[in-house]
């Protein structure tokens, strides 16, 4: 495998290039691009095409290579596969919003989680990534939000953040795996994107389904990002039908912590809720989790709490057997909440013409390698 340039100390890039022939100044350069989230060496255009040739043929520049990358027809949603060093691939979404640039990136490759609608855990876990690994989605990201404006050679990433001027603004912790099952490379990744990216530490949301003591170290490290709780149903006989990790966290155990969390903080609390249906033997389609009376039980569940409620419409996968449920229906959940006092919104659909849904597009891509 060729060595990875982003991952090397400034003196390490040094003696590598020293190595090479070329001049101490050079490291400085390719430095320089590295951080700008450079593909690879084609585009250092201020370096020797010579040494370009060179650097080709020794090393990749980041730990991440595009495998594909699938655009929206709204343009407001780019999805990224990407290949790490050992081949293994994981997934990062651009999503292009009124409020700012937002990166969903994976922290495993592959899950371990066994969530019964989800595309992700379909082929296992594979490792957990590197503090690296997910820090270079975030390059790949903002790499393409400068080639749409066309900068991408003319300036650097500030020290202090350039989140408002057109480049990453936001990051979820929401892709492929369980962030809290790779909580000390998630950490450093946040510490990371807050101190050389400027982004705040508002702007940061971690997702878990509900990893008891992965919340607590959140609470031990102390930093103000949001929390996002995968719940999926408002009961542990509903939760553990389709979530594996309820028989070992249950709701009462995750949402104490969850509060806990958002007490410190003063935070609200992200509720990730999504709506299920199936098809009965006759081919009908009958509502899962999101009947008028789970509506009631979550209602009654989250009384009282600073949260608000993501309602997302089931993305279809081809290997499970839930169905979309209706408008009518998805509308009526929500009705419900709000009617109930809980704050509840209906996520917009973003890339759905591209399989946006976690981990569709890396389980896609190895369907068709086989």
């Amino acid at each position: 495998m060729k060595p990875i340039l982003f991952n090397f100390t400034d003196g390490e890039l040094e003696k590598f290039i020293t190595d090479m022939g070329q001049p101490r100044f050079r490291a400085k350069q390719i430095r320089e691009w590295l951080n700008r989230g450079a593909p690879d060496f084609s585009v250092m255009k201020n370096l020797p095409d010579a040494l370009r040739h060179d650097l080709d043929a020794a090393a990749q520049t980041l730990p991440v290579k595009i495998v594909k990358k699938l655009q929206s027809s709204d343009g407001e949603t780019t999805k990224f596969l990407l290949e790490l060093n050992d081949c293994e691939q994981i997934e990062c979404v651009l999503m292009r919003t009124t409020y700012g640039n937002s990166v969903c990136v994976s922290s495993q490759a592959g899950c371990a989680m066994g969530c019964r609608f989800c595309a992700s855990t379909l082929l296992g876990l594979k490792r957990n990534l590197t503090v690296n690994e997910i820090f270079s989605q975030i390059l790949v990201a903002q790499w393409e939000l400068r080639c749409d404006r066309d900068v991408a050679r003319e300036r650097p990433i500030r020290a202090n953040g350039d989140a408002n001027n057109g480049d990453v603004s936001h990051i979820v912790v929401m892709g492929t795996g369980e962030p809290l099952q790779n909580t000390e490379n998630v950490i450093g990744f946040c510490e990371r994107a807050n101190r050389d990216m400027g982004i705040g530490w508002r702007r940061i949301t971690i997702s878990t389904c509900g990893i008891v003591p992965g919340i607590r170290e959140l609470i031990a490290w102390g930093r103000p990002i949001n929390l996002a709780i995968s719940l999926h149903a408002p009961t542990d006989e509903l939760r553990g039908q389709i979530m594996p990790i309820n028989n070992k966290y249950k709701l009462a155990d995750v949402l104490a912590a969850a509060d806990e969390f958002t007490a410190l903080h003063n935070r609200q609390l992200m509720i990730e809720y999504i709506l299920l249906a199936r098809k009965n033997a006759n081919g009908d389609v009958e509502l899962f989790n999101c009947t008028s009376e789970y509506a009631e039980k979550l209602s009654e569940l989250l009384r009282g709490k600073n949260c608000m409620v993501n309602l997302i419409p089931w993305n279809a996968v081809d290997e499970r057997d839930f169905a979309s449920p209706s408008g009518n229906a998805v509308h009526r959940f929500q009705d419900i909440l709000i009617k109930n006092g809980i704050h509840a919104r209906i996520r917009r659909e973003r890339g759905s013409d591209i399989g946006s849904a976690c981990g569709q597009l890396r389980l896609g891509n190895k369907k068709h390698v086989e």
